[in-house]
């Protein structure tokens, strides 16, 4: 079983929590990537970022200098949204973390595929950024089945804990070979289920670091969790969406 989550815009350095066990597999097409930011004005980094001036001057600074060899941090502690808060993967057990590196991977714009130990660095690139790379138009279609193809383990099982922007790049591949779990949160109210971003973020933390602290390794097992107040929702769901709910 493979458990996919999104990437946080927000990065930190941190290189004393856990020591990195790798670098990331799909680095030659970082590389690429990497030369193709470099050579953007700030003005078009910009654009492709859709952030402010601020944040644009020090990303453009982070890819002017960036190294992608040094000074790294392990992607599960280089990430600081609130998805990751709620994982807290700082007191996370041995076993927790053993869980994790087997079983958790991250989709990035930037990096493709990643393990939670490989190591990076601080970046600004979502997967749906409009990135023309080689005869490519965008991140979609540069990544194309490969982060897919990386993923897959012997029992072709994924549980999807991604937004959709990122598990896109997953999901279009599936086969009949394989069993694809979304996970959905919603709060309840007047008989409707509403998905609420912030809310979605910090439970996807949660049910990871639930996940692992139990070692869960059979799909039933995820209907257990309790986290923040969601129950799972037998009603609402079926083999491919897993729907918890809580009261608004």
């Amino acid at each position: 079983m493979k458990i996919i989550i999104s990437p946080a815009k927000k990065m930190n350095t941190d290189t004393d929590t856990f020591q990195i066990c790798d670098l990331p597999e799909f680095m030659a097409d970082t590389k690429t990537l990497m030369s193709k930011i470099r050579s953007l004005s700030l003005e078009d980094a910009k654009a492709l970022w859709k952030c402010n001036d601020k944040l644009a001057e020090l990303n453009y600074k982070r890819f002017q200098d960036m190294d992608l060899e040094r000074v790294l941090t392990p992607a599960i502690m280089a990430y600081e949204g609130l998805q990751y808060q709620h994982m807290a993967p700082r007191v996370f057990t041995e076993d927790a973390l053993s869980y994790v590196k087997e079983h958790l991977r991250i989709l990035s714009g930037f990096y493709g595929l990643l393990r939670p130990f490989d190591g990076v660095t601080p970046y600004r690139l979502e997967m749906q950024a409009k990135l023309p790379a080689g005869k490519c138009k965008d991140l979609y279609e540069f990544w194309g089945d490969r982060l897919y193809k990386g993923l897959l383990d012997d029992d072709r099982t994924i549980v999807n804990l991604a937004s959709k922007e990122y598990s896109r790049c997953i999901e279009t591949y599936i086969g009949q070979k394989d069993r694809w779990i979304t996970i959905e949160f919603g709060e309840l109210a007047d008989g409707k289920v509403r998905q609420k971003g912030t809310l979605a973020k910090m439970a996807r933390g949660e049910m990871v670091r639930f996940l692992a602290e139990n070692r869960i390794g059979d799909t039933d097992r995820i209907k257990e969790f309790t986290g923040l107040g969601f129950t799972y929702s037998r009603d609402l769901s079926d083999n491919g969406k897993y729907v918890f709910v809580k009261e608004a």
